[in-house]
C-alpha cells in the first residue's frame, strides 16, 4: 500500500496544486515583509517638513532641529555681509523639502572674520569706470564728493571712514569706499603731467580722463618697424610742466620698449 500524504505526486495535478500552495506561501511571505515589517522598520510613509534655517545662529541649530526629528551638519563657511557671523546662509535640502526624520540637513555658516581684498585703481578713473571696478572687487561705493576740478566726474582720491586711502591698501570684503570726484568746474588751465614711459594704451586712458584730446601719434625716423611690438611714450608736446587747458591736444612720439631720444628736436622735425 502506497503511503498517502500532501506532497505524494502521482498526477500533474497533485505537482500543480502543490506548487501554488508554495507559491502563495511565498507571495504571503513577500506581503508581509514588505508591507508591514518593512515601512513599520523605516518610518515609511512618515515624513518631516524641512524648516528654513537662513540667518539662524548656529548655535540655535541643534536644539531647533531636536524637536523637528532632524539633524545638521555644517558643510562649509563662506561670507555674505547680508548675515552676522555664524548665521546660517544657505542649507541644503531645501526649505519645504519633505524628508525622513532623523534626516541630516547641510547649513553653511557666515565667517566671523570677512576676507580682505585690495583696493583697486580707481584713481584717475571716470566715476562709471571706478563704480564697476569696485563691484567686481566686491566693495560698495559710498558717498560721492565733489570738489572744485577741470575733470568732471574725475575719481581725484577715495576715503574709507574718512580716511584718504591709497592703491593696493587691504580692506575687508564689502568695504563702503567713498570718492572725491571733480565737478568739472575748477579752473581750465592746469599742468600736464609726463606721459613718457607709459604704453600708448594706457597713456590714451590716461588722457582721456584729464579731459585732454589726442593730438598727432608719430613715430621716430629712425625706429624701422614698430609691428608686433607694443609702443611706449618717448616723448611728448606739450612737455611735462607745461600748462594746458581742458580740451587741447597732446602729440605723442611712440617707439618700442628700450628706445631712447637722443635729440628731442630732431624728433620733432620728423
Amino acid at each position: 500500500m502506497k503511503p498517502k500524504g500532501f506532497f505524494k505526486m502521482e498526477t500533474i495535478g497533485d505537482f500543480l496544486r502543490q506548487a501554488g500552495v508554495a507559491v502563495g506561501i511565498l507571495f504571503f511571505i513577500v506581503i508581509i515583509y514588505f508591507y508591514i515589517y518593512l515601512p513599520n522598520s523605516t518610518n515609511h510613509g512618515d515624513s518631516v517638513v524641512v524648516p528654513d534655517l537662513t540667518g539662524m545662529p548656529s548655535e540655535q541649530l541643534e536644539s531647533f532641529l531636536a524637536e523637528k526629528d532632524l539633524r545638521f551638519e555644517a558643510s562649509d563657511s563662506t561670507y555674505s555681509d547680508q548675515f552676522n557671523p555664524l548665521e546660517v546662509i544657505r542649507q541644503f535640502p531645501p526649505a519645504g523639502s519633505e524628508v525622513k526624520p532623523n534626516r541630516k540637513i547641510f547649513v553653511s555658516i557666515n565667517r566671523i572674520n570677512p576676507p580682505t581684498v585690495l583696493l583697486p585703481a580707481v584713481v584717475e578713473q571716470s566715476l562709471i569706470n571706478a563704480t564697476a571696478i569696485l563691484k567686481s572687487n566686491e566693495l560698495k561705493l559710498g558717498e560721492i564728493f565733489y570738489m572744485p576740478s577741470p575733470f568732471s566726474n574725475f575719481v581725484l582720491e577715495m576715503q574709507v571712514n574718512g580716511q584718504k586711502m591709497e592703491i593696493g591698501a587691504r580692506v575687508n570684503k564689502g568695504t563702503v569706499v567713498d570718492l572725491i570726484v571733480g565737478d568739472g568746474d575748477g579752473p581750465k588751465d592746469m599742468i600736464l603731467e609726463s606721459f613718457v614711459g607709459l604704453d600708448l594704451k594706457s597713456a590714451l586712458r590716461k588722457l582721456s580722463g584729464y579731459n585732454l584730446h589726442q593730438g598727432d601719434i608719430a613715430i621716430p625716423t629712425d625706429v624701422l618697424d614698430t609691428t608686433g611690438f607694443v609702443c611706449f611714450v618717448v616723448l611728448q608736446k606739450p612737455a611735462a610742466g607745461d600748462s594746458v587747458r581742458v580740451g587741447d591736444p597732446i602729440n605723442f612720439w611712440i617707439a618700442p620698449k628700450g628706445y631712447e631720444v637722443i635729440d628731442s628736436l630732431d624728433v620733432e622735425k620728423n
